[in-house]
């Protein structure tokens, strides 16, 4: 068995992310269990998650290069790739 060695980076940023996981659920447990006894941190902490949740889904890097026209929008046209030489390439 290979045993790998993970940066020391990696772990902070894995105990910040399921500390603020385990803070937001908190507070929304609170929120549905004790609404009477809820303060505006609760609240701000739940509706902070829930909009950073939507986050990834509108803001994600394109997978390739943007081209305008139809090719944007889904539609290609085919071309065909031209040899000169009168000789055929390798398959």
């Amino acid at each position: 068995m290979v045993r790998r060695r993970v940066p020391l980076v990696t772990l902070a940023l894995l105990a910040c992310g399921l500390a603020a996981g385990g803070l937001w659920w908190w507070a929304v447990l609170r929120l549905l269990l004790l609404p009477g006894e809820t303060g505006p941190v609760e609240g701000a902490v739940a509706a902070g998650g829930w909009g950073l949740s939507l986050l990834p889904v509108h803001v994600a890097a394109s997978s390739g290069r943007r081209l305008p026209g139809p090719v944007a929008r889904g539609v290609t046209r085919a071309s065909r790739r031209r040899r000169w030489g009168g000789g055929s390439g390798p398959s």
